[in-house]
Formats: structure tokens, C-alpha cells, sequence
């Protein structure tokens, strides 16, 4: 469906001709997703989606639900309109339940690249069989995602809030294999011009070939450097810590911790939705506008965020960073930037004389919430550094590490970069050198 400001409106205005709640809400959106699947150096798959949706929260009586619909003519918008009012009456009564806020002001936002809303699959088949051109050079074997697509949201209430926000997104990954060895790397762009695919098959081809035969080294713990990619999968456990309502439940590690020094004083955190290289609204999932907050400043926790029910239950601000109601969560930051250094990852390889290089990890499990400790495996390129220079391919080991701790033993970091990763949304973060990562055992691969 053709999907505008305009349109949206539209079909609001049809939600409230039969909405009879006291107060009604609409989240509307339409997304068109396709991508390109590839491996054993052929392509094997191509997938094109469209998907329209609904949502409808109605209040009634300090109570309120939400149902939801992928139809627009009258007679689904009807139902969907009389459905949330009934699930609604059949709440208890919530005592925090504010009314919706009304009219807002957003700062504007650009994300949207019509090249890549509109790329088509020719595009991306060309774009992979370079990446596979350039496997075949190596005899490596090649697999991966090529990408794109564009999404609208619309959201709208009957108290005159009216927010709008759309924007492309296009992702490009790729794992070269060897007989001994893997390599791999991914990236995220608004624009599909951007991903750099050629570059990033080159990094997943030279990490399969450098890191073939890997050795088998005893765990323990270990001076890492942590490309992005590994950094960001592992920051992602700390990101609903620092929300309001985590903290005042006591299920936050951060509880009793605000204003106190938790990091290392070179670690300096915020969520900026504006940063250049982030994506998603300039509003939250009630309409709020999004504000940069600063969380952490030179290791000590500034601020966490908050909605608009955690802000008034704690006699505070609200940040502009909550979910659609109703939901358990409350709020939580969602574009965080980590600021970093200058340090590129060959200075922080000469300056090491022993330790390992991380590509990245997976498998990700929380083992203590309130230590934030994390257990998971590296993957795709784990290299021992002897001397200054990487000296090969190591067999990938299982860490059991605390990110907390973890934050307070960095020695150098890079540029921060919109990174990619597989556990976590992508983050403005920098490659981190670190002392004393913990090692727990070894695979044998």
C-alpha cells in the first residue's frame, strides 16, 4: 500500500469514527523488507515483504488495552476499535495510568534514501557475486545477507498528538570458510551505498585465511582487543539497567549505583537518537519526544531514562524513552553511543605483547544480573597477538566475564562506529583493548 503522513491520518481519522473509548490511540506502520540470501558461493534464496499494521489502544475508566489489525477497510478498523474497548473494560483498573499526552514538538530527522528504499534484486545479486568473486580468489566459500528495504510509522491520539517518522535500512553480512578457519563481518546503513561490501569481504576473507589451523591455548585470563562487532553483543546486556522503573524495582545491576563511580573513568556513555550515525524516531512509544541523556561520564552513572509513569512515580522528568502501553519494561535506552579514542586496532595490536584479537562472539547468556555476568563463545576469528603482531589462528574459548568489570579494565579504544553484531540492536561503539578478560574452558574448533 502507498503509505503517507497523509494516509495515516486517514485511517486515524476512520479509528475515531468508531472508537467510543474515553481516550484512543493508533500506532500505524508499513514496511517493505527484501533481501538476498547466499551460500556455497551461489545464491539460494530471494525474499520480498510488504506488511501493514494496526495497533489500537483504547482507555477507559483508568484501564486500557491495545488490539491490533493488518486490514484498513471500515469493517476491520470497526472491530479492531471495538475489540481494544472490551479487552480494556476487562482490566483492573491501573492507579498509574496517566492520561495521553497531547500535541508534541519532534526534531526533525532524515533516514530515508529513496535508492534504497526502491533497490531492487538485480542490484543486490550484483553485489554478491563480487563478494563470491572475491571468495573463489582464495578457494574460500562464501555465505551471507544483502539486505534492503524502507518502513513508515505513524502515531497518532485523540488528545491531538501527531507523530510521523520513516526510514530505510540496508545490511550487508558475510562468513568466508575455510577448511580450519571462518571469517566474518557485517555492517548496517540508512543507505545501501554505504555498506562497503567489497571491503568486508575482504576482512572476512583475510580472517578465514590468517586464522586457518587454529592453535589451542590453555583459558585464563587474557589482554583482548574487541572489535566493535564484540563490544557492542556484549554492552547490549546493560541497556534496560538503565531504566527508571528497572532501578526503582531493584531489577536494575545499576540500583543504588546512580551518581556513583561503577566504570572506568574513561568510559562516557549517552543515548542520542540524533547522533549522525544512529536510526530510529525522534519519539517514543507514547509520542514523547526523545531526549540526549547522558548516562555515564567518565565512569560515573549521570542519568537513566524514563516514561512518562516512571517519571511521575519517581517525581522526575519524563526522557522520552518509553514503550507502548501498556508493557512490563517501563522505558530503556535505544540509541546508545559509546564514546571512545583515536586509537586504531594496529596500535592497539603493537602495543600488545601478549594477548588475543576477538572478532566476535555468540551465544550469549546472562549467567548474574545484578553483576552483569555473561557467558558466551568467540566466533568467525579468534587470533593470538605475540609481541605486537598477530601470530595465528586460536581455537575458539568460552569467557565468563562481567561487563561491569569488564568496563573498568580498558586501556585503549578506537573510533566509535555504528557497529553490527548478532545478539544486540546496532550501537555507535569503539573497538576496546581490555586487561584481564576471563577465559573460562576451550573448544575444539
Amino acid at each position: 500500500m502507498s503509505f503517507s503522513r497523509k494516509r495515516a491520518k486517514e485511517i486515524f481519522d476512520t479509528v475515531l469514527k468508531y472508537s467510543t473509548a474515553q481516550e484512543t490511540e493508533a500506532w500505524i506502520s508499513n514496511s517493505s523488507y527484501a533481501l538476498t540470501r547466499f551460500a556455497n558461493n551461489i545464491i539460494h534464496q530471494n525474499v520480498a515483504e510488504e506488511g501493514s499494521s494496526l495497533s489500537v489502544r483504547a482507555v477507559t475508566d483508568a484501564r486500557t488495552a491495545r488490539a491490533s489489525t493488518n486490514r484498513f477497510d471500515e469493517a476491520s478498523i470497526r472491530q479492531v476499535c471495538e475489540n481494544a474497548l472490551e479487552l480494556a473494560r476487562l482490566q483492573p483498573p491501573s492507579p498509574d495510568l496517566l492520561p495521553m499526552p497531547g500535541p508534541q514538538t519532534y526534531r526533525a530527522v532524515n533516514r530515508f534514501d529513496p535508492q534504497t528504499a526502491s533497490l531492487d534484486p538485480q542490484s543486490r545479486a550484483t553485489t554478491v557475486k563480487t563478494v563470491i568473486e572475491r571468495a573463489e580468489k582464495d578457494q574460500l566459500t562464501a555465505a551471507g545477507v544483502c539486505s534492503s528495504g524502507s518502513s513508515a510509522m505513524a502515531l497518532f491520539n485523540s488528545r491531538g498528538l501527531e507523530a510521523f517518522y520513516e526510514d530505510t535500512i540496508s545490511e550487508f553480512s558475510v562468513t568466508m570458510m575455510a577448511g580450519t578457519s571462518t571469517g566474518w563481518a557485517k555492517k548496517t546503513a540508512t543507505s545501501f551505498g554505504e555498506l562497503e561490501p567489497e571491503a568486508l569481504a575482504e576482512s572476512a576473507a583475510r580472517k578465514a585465511l590468517e586464522s586457518s589451523d587454529p592453535k589451542e591455548i590453555p583459558p585464563g585470563k587474557y589482554t583482548v582487543i574487541l572489535e566493535a562487532a564484540a563490544v557492542l553483543d556484549l554492552l547490549g546486556f546493560l541497556f534496560f539497567d538503565f531504566g527508571g522503573l528497572a532501578i526503582h524495582e531493584k531489577r536494575s545491576c545499576l540500583t543504588g549505583r546512580v551518581g556513583q563511580d561503577v566504570f572506568g573513568a574513561n568510559i562516557s556513555v549517552r543515548d542520542d537518537v540524533y547522533h549522525p550515525l544512529q536510526s530510529g524516531p525522534p519519539f517514543d512509544g507514547e509520542g514523547m519526544p526523545r531526549q540526549r541523556v547522558e548516562l555515564v561520564e567518565r565512569g560515573v552513572v549521570k542519568n537513566v531514562v524514563y516514561a512518562r509513569q516512571t517519571a511521575r512515580k519517581t517525581g522526575t522528568e519524563p526522557t522520552g524513552h518509553g514503550f507502548p502501553l501498556p508493557n512490563e519494561y517501563g522505558e530503556a535506552p535505544m540509541n546508545l553511543v559509546i564514546e571512545g579514542d583515536k586509537t586504531s586496532r594496529d596500535e592497539m595490536i603493537r602495543s600488545t605483547a601478549d594477548g588475543l584479537l576477538v572478532t566476535r562472539f555468540w551465544y550469549i547468556r546472562e549467567v548474574d544480573p545484578y553483576q552483569k555476568i555473561l557467558t558466551g563463545m568467540t566466533r568467525d576469528g579468534l587470533f593470538r597477538i605475540e609481541g605486537g603482531q598477530i601470530r595465528g589462528g586460536v581455537k575458539n574459548m568460552r569467557f565468563n566475564q562481567s561487563v561491569i568489570e569488564m568496563l573498568r579494565q580498558v586501556e585503549m579504544m578506537g573510533v566509535p562506529q555504528r557497529a553490527a553484531g548478532e545478539e544486540s540492536f546496532e550501537m555507535v561503539v569503539p573497538a576496546m583493548k581490555i586487561r584481564e578478560f576471563n577465559f573460562s574452558s576451550v573448544t575444539k574448533f
